[in-house]
């Protein structure tokens, strides 16, 4: 997304787009009547003509001072002429010599100056700077902008739609393995069977002290405008993590003074484990620490189990996990 701002200060002279319009890179959006600056390049390309008649004038001058000399050079030599006379014409050629170069230098700064003042009269254009459409218009025919980011209002917004960029804010507990390149899924409760995959294009690198949460980007391809900009969503980091996710049942989990466990039976002997929940999905937790593949766990344990208590394993309810 891009909010347009005028360069130059003028009045509206054409609006060619309107809110909701698609734009291609470089298209004109506006244009403004400047007739100051075009009254100030009329009299600067005057100004410029005048000094290069300057140097045509310097140029002649030089021209004839040179002719004089060659002309009275041999003279001096063999005395049919006076010093003097030499000297005047050697004086003169170096002053008409001197004449031509600041003539050529002041033509050289007044091109530089029209050619600053011709590239602030093509900001009277306003284009537009990459695809996308024209979601905000702030002007009209009509109206006076005024060039200058820092006070003006802008102009137009536009917003790119072939590729949509998700910022996220990631919790701490899920921030580490955060980098680009990370594969993401991008779900909208409005758009319901449809998944727009992503990658993690950059983050801020550090988590943000108020809230302890990591600003991420990611980039979602959208070549079918499927995916409306503005919307709030649902994402999902692909992220790759250093020990496998264990996934126990809910009702496992006991929570005592000790901290959250569960009990795991091994050669037909209940013994408790103090687990570390990372994170919580309702029915069932992802865990961490604290059990291994494999574990054959107690679903809702009796309050009177101890560690070592003999037990008898039995089959697992449907939909649930042992």
């Amino acid at each position: 997304m891009a909010e347009i701002y005028a360069r130059a200060t003028g009045y509206i002279d054409k609006r060619n787009v309107d809110i909701g319009d698609r734009v291609k890179q470089g298209e004109l959006l506006a244009e403004l009547a400047v007739p100051e600056q075009d009254d100030q390049i009329s009299q600067n390309e005057a100004t410029l003509n005048q000094l290069r008649a300057a140097l045509d004038q310097a140029q002649a001058n030089l021209k004839l001072a040179q002719v004089t000399w060659d002309r009275d050079h041999p003279l001096v030599n063999e005395g049919w002429a006076t010093q003097q006379q030499g000297t005047i014409d050697v004086q003169t050629l170096k002053a008409d010599d001197a004449a031509v170069s600041v003539a050529r230098a002041n033509v050289a700064a007044q091109e530089r100056l029209l050619t600053t003042l011709r590239q602030d009269r093509s900001y009277a254009l306003v284009t537009a700077p990459f695809n996308g459409v024209i979601t905000q218009r702030n002007v009209d025919v009509g109206s006076l902008v005024q060039g200058n980011a820092n006070t003006g209002t802008f102009m137009f917004e536009v917003m790119q739609r072939d590729v949509i960029r998700v910022f996220l804010y990631v919790p701490q507990d899920e921030a580490f393995g955060v980098a680009p390149g990370i594969d993401a899924v991008v779900r909208v409760p409005e758009i319901p069977n449809r998944e727009f995959p992503g990658k993690v294009t950059r983050t801020a690198d550090a988590l943000q002290s108020g809230t302890r949460t990591l600003l991420t980007e990611i980039d979602i391809p959208n070549p079918d405008d499927a995916l409306p900009p503005g919307v709030y969503c649902t994402v999902e980091l692909k992220i790759p993590r250093e020990t496998p996710s264990l996934i126990v049942a809910a009702g496992a989990i006991v929570f005592n003074s000790n901290g959250l466990n569960v009990w795991v039976v091994e050669d037909g002997v209940a013994h408790v484990h103090t687990v570390t929940v990372a994170r919580d999905f309702g029915t069932t937790v992802d865990v961490s620490a604290g059990v291994k593949d494999g574990d054959q766990v107690i679903l809702n344990p009796p309050v009177d189990l101890t560690d070592g208590h003999k037990v008898k394993i039995g089959p697992a309810p449907p939909g649930q996990m042992s």
